[in-house]
């Protein structure tokens, strides 16, 4: 496995891929990384690709609130599992390669990017759309991976994707969950045993809203008062949003429609911020 920290060094190496006719997938992190993301790295090996994940904590990203310094980092560790899960490369830039002195090119979805996160953090997508067009136009794959706890964010590269020929497929991977249904997050590893048993209230709704939807209730209302109700018996959970919506636009839905309709929630445990969903 090679590591580059250089957008010509990273340029010139996936180039030469090219040049001898691999597929080239990019997991795109910002390191501290779990399983969640090793699944990515190890579905796209094992799917033929030569694997590029970067390691980049995006300042753009973070909103006013949000201490950028606060974000766990575990370089070495990182190196390891990417070696590990087969991947062919891995690029960590700085803050200074990828976003030079004078920079001022942003990239902004304003559709998919609008509900959800969106509304408690109106720059994150904007940030992950900038850095994704970038190391798209660097890097050139043909796929990129997410996580489907990341559905959102996979839905607003797929448009922007596709608004802008990029020609890059969004392949999505289940969530990956621990043994007590938790999902996989870089956060986890920072809990108390008191702050997991809260955490867990996100999967119980999502695990109760699906179970009332496989039996026949049909009404987004009565899914998301059941599972706003679950997770409101947690003194430690603040509620952010929970809302049913269209799993590939984002858009409220009125109806449930199966496979299509997803249950989407975020919430703070204590100071950490949390995301999951399920498909109905």
């Amino acid at each position: 496995m090679q590591k580059f920290t250089t957008v010509q060094e990273m340029r010139s190496h996936a180039a030469e891929l090219k040049a001898f006719g691999r597929t080239i997938a990019l997991v795109a992190t910002q390191g501290a990384l779990h399983a969640g993301q090793e699944a990515l790295i190890r579905a796209a090996a094992d799917a033929g690709h030569a694997v590029i994940v970067s390691i980049f904590v995006n300042p753009l990203q973070f909103g006013p609130n949000e201490v950028i310094a606060n974000y766990p980092r575990s370089f070495d560790a990182d190196l390891a599992l990417c070696e590990t899960c087969g991947a062919h490369a891995v690029f960590a830039p700085s803050v200074e390669e990828m976003y030079p002195r004078g920079y001022s090119t942003y990239v902004i979805e304003e559709a998919m990017a609008k509900p959800l996160d969106g509304l408690s953090r109106p720059t994150h997508f904007r940030g992950v759309t900038t850095l994704m067009a970038n190391l798209f136009n660097l890097i050139r794959p043909d796929c990129t991976y997410f996580g489907q706890k990341s559905a959102q964010r996979a839905a607003v590269v797929r448009k922007m994707t596709a608004d802008l020929h990029f020609g890059v497929d969004i392949v999505v991977v289940p969530t990956v969950r621990e043994p007590d249904g938790l999902a996989a997050g870089v956060r986890n590893r920072d809990f108390t045993a008191s702050q997991r048993n809260e955490a867990l209230a996100l999967h119980k709704a999502l695990k109760r809203a699906k179970e009332m939807s496989d039996s026949g209730v049909k009404s987004p209302d009565r899914l998301i008062a059941e599972a706003t109700h679950i997770m409101s018996q947690h003194r430690r959970v603040r509620i952010i949003y929970v809302s049913i919506v269209d799993s590939t636009t984002m858009e409220p839905m009125r109806d449930i429609v199966p496979g299509r309709s997803m249950l989407a929630i975020a919430a703070w445990v204590d100071e950490v911020r949390l995301i999951d969903n399920v498909v109905l």
